[in-house]
């Protein structure tokens, strides 16, 4: 099928968002539902937060709580903090951002290359504990009680809703038949939760499942531990989860997602982090627990 050029934008900012959708079909076995995964790292930083970092800094500004001249504070593990550095590069603002050396040395150097100022919350072992986040949180808030500043509160800010709601809208028409299932691994949570909103309010029957490391699995089973999966399993549960648009928790060990990663490389051509593998993993689940009846008619939706 021929695709059409997408049109020449005024920013960068307009390249968030509109990312397309394929099929699995060399790692999902026979008999299976249709499996998807939606290709987030088409956006700009490679990243779905791309979208967050926009509709946060964008309400804030339309509020009035930010100002030109003034300095965005986050915590963040490079994900959400390479977002908020590009979105922050576009529009002209300095950018703080409290991050840790437990933390892939790549994103560290994107944040310092959109500008940003990154102060390391050093870990001892180099490892994600459970009071790890927190730290980061402390000192973020510490910087921002500057006049001066603006806390974007990525864990609280209900704002980052409006923009994950976006995947939701863009999956409603990519799937005009339905979805019966959507999976998100879970950090912040506002990217499951702003896809679950929409979804739910389309269908009574789609369900959401949230994923976390097997090492930390403070929502499914209510204890924090040490893990290396970079953007989820932040030791504690995050306020915007709301346990009224996700029917399950799931914890997924790390040494099948990384598989999971190699697998969706060789058999796929997807290259992938293990939060991402860790939502595609559960397809083997999914499809023989639900059953094949709604297999030819309606598709089930990851994203990755």
């Amino acid at each position: 099928m021929q695709l059409s050029p997408p049109p020449p934008v005024e920013s960068a900012l307009n390249a968030i968002g509109n990312t397309p959708v394929i099929r699995l079909r060399r790692v999902v076995p026979d008999g299976s539902a249709q499996v998807f995964v939606k290709l987030e790292y088409f956006n700009p930083t490679g990243s779905y937060k791309d979208r967050m970092a926009k509709s946060i800094i964008e309400e804030a500004e339309r509020r009035g709580d930010l100002k030109p001249g003034m300095t965005v504070v986050e915590a963040s593990g490079g994900s959400t903090g390479s977002s908020l550095a590009f979105i922050c590069a576009v529009k002209g603002y300095h950018f703080i951002v409290a991050s840790s050396n437990a933390f892939a040395m790549e994103k560290l150097r994107t944040m310092r290359s959109f500008g940003a100022t990154v102060d390391l919350i050093h870990s001892p072992s180099g490892e994600i504990s459970a009071d790890l986040i927190p730290s980061m949180i402390r000192h973020a808030q510490e910087v921002s009680n500057r006049s001066d500043c603006y806390y974007s509160d990525q864990f609280n800010n209900r704002d980052a809703l409006i923009g994950y709601e976006e995947i939701g809208h863009e999956l409603v028409k990519q799937f005009p038949d339905g979805i019966d299932a959507f999976c998100g691994a879970v950090g912040v949570a506002g990217m499951t939760m702003g896809v679950a909103r929409i979804l739910k309010s389309r269908s009574a029957t789609v369900r959401i499942v949230v994923l976390e490391p097997a090492s930390s699995p403070v929502i499914s089973k209510g204890w924090a531990g040490t893990h290396h999966v970079e953007g989820i399993g932040v030791g504690f549960v995050p306020p915007l989860l709301n346990q009224d648009l996700y029917d399950e928790a799931r914890s997924i060990p790390e040494e099948e997602a990384r598989a999971m990663c190699h697998q969706l490389a060789r058999e796929e051509g997807l290259l992938v982090g293990r939060p991402r593998a860790s939502t595609s993993l559960r397809r083997f689940v999914w499809p023989r627990s639900w059953g094949r009846v709604r297999r030819s008619s309606r598709s089930r939706a990851t994203p990755v």
